[in-house]
């Protein structure tokens, strides 16, 4: 009888993995007709950047066929939220075959933020199907410094001197 050692590490990746597997199953099957889609369509989930400058954060988004009133933008405690949706532009049709590839429906992505950002600084646009959100990053904290007199003497002791 041969023995094989056991490595629990490789035992999470195969149970990731098949997670993985089953919720992009259940995300990207077609839904049935009779409940709800209508053929073929799928859930819709748009592709999102989020970049870090210097200066700030900056998100896009591929929203292809929207328009800036059908986006809805909201920053809640930290929460920045992405909602909006694409309606199907097909019609049901009774005779014939056709395919319909196109993922339309109500989407929501939600993008947590470091603490201290200015909700008034945030600002959006959207240019040819690319929604772009650009999130002043917070202001650093920055040391203080305190006076400790010294046999009379005052010295300055900043944050960042060690001792």
């Amino acid at each position: 009888m041969a023995l094989i050692r056991w490595e629990p590490a490789r035992e999470l990746n195969t149970i990731q993995s098949e997670m993985n597997r089953l919720f992009n199953n259940y995300f990207d099957t077609p839904a049935a007709p009779g409940n709800g889609g209508a053929g073929a369509l799928r859930r819709w989930m748009p592709a999102m950047d989020l970049v870090e400058t210097e200066e700030e954060f900056v998100l896009r988004a591929d929203l292809p066929g929207l328009s800036e009133s059908d986006v809805n933008i909201e920053l809640e405690d930290n929460v920045l939220t992405v909602s909006g949706e694409r309606k199907a532009e097909h019609k049901e049709r009774k005779e014939g075959y056709y395919r319909v590839e196109r993922a339309s429906g109500s989407f929501a992505r939600t993008l947590t933020l470091p603490d201290g950002v200015d909700a008034d600084a945030v600002n959006a646009s959207f240019d040819r199907g690319v929604l772009e959100v650009r999130i002043p990053k917070p202001e650093q904290r920055k040391p203080r410094k305190v006076a400790i007199s010294v046999g009379g003497e005052p010295k300055t002791i900043d944050g960042s001197e060690q001792g």
